[in-house]
């Protein structure tokens, strides 16, 4: 539903284990490096536990899809089965032909027969078991004489078990220790900090085809992660709804508002609000009693004449101090006048337009002072159009680049041609579309320029190229029409660099938050022959 509005090709945050989305963060991808070496080596049983939600079965479906054509996997997805099927479960899925009265021995003669045979062939044989905290202890040590086959040098089968916290509870049991000590590889999936649940939705956002700044603002990713609590499925559901959210409100950032709504409509969110309810209860009641504690502390410990401990009564109260005379009666003053402000010191229309990131207009001096005097100056800066200065005078860089940064290939007919329109105007996305036409073919075609980023809907593309003008230097921002995967497309790019070696450089010194949108170098010619259609 929100795909197109926030220019995505598919969904980014299905719950579903899509290796496209595999987030080597948060110590994933130390794991699954770790578990392929564990595998490859062929020693003992490994074990990986995590929470509900963690990552456990991606981590499973990414070491199917890397292990090397020599390994071959077997998955069990289904734990509650009985000992006595788990050798003609794992039999079927290594199509074994075997009869359908064969006994417990005959299985484990064929399976032993094919392992051989794939040893000897230089495979291995490996078996996922997906939820062990669900299989009973007499299933686990099934699965544990399996690690028995083996040859003088190597194993013939290699365990790997997945499963939640529980699983390590069932395992410290003594019936069960001697599985235990076949562990030679244990592994744990943490939950994702906060920096990491940031990284983690803008990759899937970069995975599913968004190319712009991120969608999710610090106080959402903050309140999303404090109420995921690490947790990649929880963090998956939280944030389609938010996108969900944000896309009824027809705005393209994520706020704490948007998750807010999104936590209230999903499941373990309700639980934690209950709960937080539960314990503001407690609280009050807890403070309470103290209160009352306390009170009853104090009267009991009140001291007397006496020397007794009882309650305070008039007698013991000090005389009051005699009466003061009142003061005689104060005439009424009239008000002072309120005195007409002075008018506001006029600036000349070439300053404010020259330094117009330098004014600034405070909210007191607009509610004191005549809002006629100041409207002119308002209303002559622009938020985020390029700023124009005078002939006289040298136009305003507002780019982030230093001046070490190479000197680009400048063209004499965009230099003239300044664009004064203000940010919520709908021209101004044609205008720098036009001035990127007349750019392109005033440069060479093997000029060199940084495509920072794109997007097929036009409301959001003018809303980021606010803010790009905001950080970089507007007469330096180009757009072009052009096609992604046959729907329109709006590209932007930066500057125009002789070779890539400058424009390398250049690109380097882009803010830290637009090169994390990794921009990429594009040619004059390509894009040329990119917008054909579009000249």
């Amino acid at each position: 539903m929100y795909y197109a509005h926030f220019g995505l090709k598919q969904p980014p945050f299905k719950i579903t284990p899509n290796t496209e989305f595999f987030f080597s963060g948060g110590n994933r991808g130390a794991v699954l490096d770790a578990l392929i070496y564990a595998i490859t080596t062929g020693e003992g049983i490994v074990k990986v536990v995590g929470e509900v939600g963690s990552g456990k079965t991606m981590l499973c479906r990414m070491l199917q899809t890397l292990l090397p054509e020599k390994v071959e996997s077997i998955y069990l997805a289904n734990p509650s089965m009985a000992p006595e099927d788990v050798l003609h479960a794992i039999a079927f899925e290594l199509q074994l032909k075997l009869p359908k009265s064969a006994d417990r021995l005959q299985v484990m003669q064929a399976l032993q027969t094919y392992l051989l045979d794939r040893h000897v062939n230089g495979k291995q044989v490996v078996i996922f078991v997906e939820e062990a905290q669900g299989m009973p202890l007499a299933t686990l040590e099934e699965i544990r004489l399996l690690s028995n086959l083996e040859t003088k040098h190597d194993k013939l089968l290699q365990i790997v078990l997945f499963g939640q916290p529980e699983l390590d509870v069932n395992l410290n049991q003594t019936q069960i220790r001697q599985l235990r000590e076949r562990i030679t590889h244990s592994f744990n999936l943490g939950p994702l900090q906060e920096k990491e649940i940031a990284e983690y939705l803008i990759f899937r956002l970069r995975a599913a085809g968004y190319f712009g700044p991120h969608l999710f603002s610090k106080q959402a990713i903050r309140k999303l992660s404090k109420a995921a609590q690490g947790l990649v499925r929880r963090v998956n559901i939280l944030a389609d709804k938010s996108l969900l959210s944000a896309f009824a409100d027809n705005v393209y950032l994520v706020t704490p508002k948007h998750v807010h709504a999104a936590i209230k409509d999903s499941e373990f969110g309700a639980e934690q609000t209950r709960h937080q309810g539960r314990m503001r209860i407690y609280y009050a009641a807890a403070a309470t009693i103290l209160l009352g504690l306390s009170t009853a502390y104090l009267i009991q410990s009140w001291p007397t004449a006496s020397g007794k401990k009882s309650l305070p009564t008039a007698e013991a109260k000090p005389a009051p101090a005699p009466a003061m005379q009142a003061a005689p009666a104060v005439a009424a003053q009239p008000e002072p006048a309120i005195t007409q402000p002075s008018p506001p010191i006029a600036v000349p229309a070439t300053n404010v337009i020259q330094k117009a990131e330098a004014v600034t207009v405070p909210t007191s001096a607009v509610a004191v002072s005549t809002p006629q005097a100041v409207a002119p100056i308002v209303n002559a800066v622009p938020k985020s159009a390029p700023v124009v200065a005078a002939s006289s005078q040298p136009s305003v860089n507002n780019s982030s680049i230093n001046a070490s940064t190479p000197t680009p290939i400048s063209s004499p007919a965009v230099a003239e041609s300044k664009i004064e329109v203000k940010p919520e105007s709908k021209e101004l996305l044609e205008q720098y579309l036009s001035a990127g036409k007349t750019w392109l073919t005033q440069n060479p075609p093997s000029t060199v320029t940084v495509q920072l980023m794109g997007g097929g809907d036009e409301d959001q593309m003018r809303s980021q190229l606010a803010s790009l003008t905001k950080q970089l230097d507007p007469d330096k921002i180009y757009l072009f029409r052009t096609r992604e995967k046959g729907r329109p497309f709006i590209m932007v790019t930066y500057g125009g660099y002789q070779n890539w070696n400058q424009a390398t450089q250049a690109m380097q010194k882009l803010p830290k938050m637009i090169r994390a949108n990794r921009p990429k170098l594009r040619t004059v010619g390509g894009i040329m022959e990119e917008t054909k259609q579009f000249q």
